[in-house]
């Protein structure tokens, strides 16, 4: 990704990049580093580590994007392991007991996610008391929206997750989670409406993220995830779907997905058009969002090959797409009590409908709409088939699945043991569950 933020020091960013030496005791304190005085002093300091936050998220296998796409497409069956000898991702194909508490995915993921959480808090606190409130309201907005996207990573794949960090923490419900990240998201909406982000801050961070847009859109995605129907629905109105928030990469720093995966038959690949959806939920042949997502490979070694968003070393990423906030519309207004199915239905049509060469990131379907009327119950059939489409390969199936109780044999896990770091090292850690 461009780094635009002028003359960061390297200890600011080792800084933010010693994660990978950092404990599962969420104390991420180290002598031979910056002190948190000079880092989180500065504005400068603090702008590092906001790009700091988007650069540990995004880069490499290491990083929480390749390993939330990764740990959800093999447990929900979206692609399939092509080499055995990757043991870990392996497993996590068969999913049961053979994903357990060592499985590096998982550690890693739960290890990049705090130290995401952690850092983001000291910014969050650190620039309430910066003069310039155009700039401290960027600070926060951006820090927020990677703390959002990491504790929303750990409530998807865990049952309960720390409620803070340092050592011997105790654990919050998933729940208790998700409502902690639409709090943040909260405080930050009302800092940039209050004082507009600044064009200063906006100079120094990666292009790429529309942060008041982004932070409706995740808002939006969360309260839909804990049943908070009316708040999901003023929150997705709120999002304008001309605008996008993509995280962008260059050659010194590759999409870390295609880089591990799609460059390859050695790792995974889409498992074929049916985007691993049983019958009565697979694609249409005519629905232009599966070659948009994948394609014929002309290899023996897997018929189908990555495209879309994990297409090219280069291929920016979505933190949500508009067809996202569309079909959390659709589906607050098929759950809500009573029902408006027409609504539900005309939202899910504009989906369905959607032409891929005036979509804002090229995904759409470019199909008939649906007659109704429908009944909830089809209704609510044809969003998940439709979000399981538009979202492929997103990292927000598992969460789909149980949301909308889908049967356990399509998906190898339900929620995911804790890692054994953790477990080693906190007394506190809940046990594992059965599925």
């Amino acid at each position: 990704m461009q780094r635009y933020i002028l003359k960061i020091s390297a200890i600011v960013i080792a800084s933010i990049t010693l994660l990978f030496l950092s404990s599962c005791k969420k104390d991420f304190a180290d002598p031979s580093r910056a002190t948190e005085e000079s880092v989180f002093g500065t504005i400068t300091g603090m702008t590092g580590v906001d790009v700091g936050l988007q650069r540990v998220f995004s880069l490499s296998q290491a990083g929480p994007l390749y390993n939330i796409v990764t740990i959800d497409a093999l447990l929900t069956k979206q692609v399939y392991v092509l080499n055995q000898g990757n043991t870990n991702e392996f497993k996590l194909s068969l999913g049961g007991t053979e994903v357990d508490g060592n499985n590096t995915l998982l550690t890693g993921l739960w290890t990049t996610c705090n130290k995401i959480n952690y850092d983001a808090d000291k910014v969050i606190a650190a620039a309430a008391s910066v003069s310039d409130k155009g700039y401290a309201s960027g600070l926060i907005g951006y820090a927020t929206i990677f703390k959002a996207l990491a504790m929303g990573a750990m409530s998807e794949f865990w049952e309960n997750i720390p409620d803070s960090n340092g050592t011997n923490v105790n654990f919050i419900s998933r729940t208790d989670g998700l409502n902690k990240i639409i709090a943040a998201i909260d405080n930050a909406l009302t800092l940039i409406s209050a004082n507009p982000v600044s064009a200063s801050f906006t100079a120094n961070v990666p292009v790429g993220i529309d942060i008041a847009n982004t932070l409706q859109a995740l808002k939006a995605r969360y309260s839909l995830f804990v049943g908070n129907y009316p708040q999901a629905l003023t929150a997705a109105t709120a999002v304008d779907l001309t605008k996008t928030s993509v995280l962008n990469f260059e050659a010194a720093n590759p999409n870390p997905i295609f880089t591990a995966a799609g460059s390859n038959f050695n790792l995974y690949q889409p498992v074929d058009s049916t985007m691993g959806l049983p019958v009565g939920l697979q694609p249409d042949l005519d629905d232009k969002r599966v070659p948009f997502y994948m394609g014929l490979s002309g290899s023996s070694a897997s018929r189908f090959v990555m495209k879309g968003f994990c297409g090219s070393s280069l291929s920016a990423f979505p933190i949500y797409l508009p067809g996202e906030i569309t079909l959390i519309k659709a589906e607050v207004y098929a759950r809500m009590s009573p029902p408006d199915l027409d609504n539900a239905l005309t939202e899910l049509n504009k989906v369905i409908t959607k032409d891929p060469a005036s979509a804002p990131l090229g995904v759409g379907a470019g199909l008939p709409a649906i007659a109704g009327p429908l009944t909830q119950s089809q209704i609510l059939d044809q969003i998940y088939r439709n979000r399981c489409i538009e979202l492929f390969m997103s990292g927000l199936r598992l969460e789909d699945m149980r949301r909308f109780e889908r049967p356990t044999d399509e998906r190898g896990r339900n929620f995911m043991p804790y890692p054994l770091r953790e477990r080693d090292n906190n007394p506190n850690t809940p046990a594992d569950p059965p599925f």
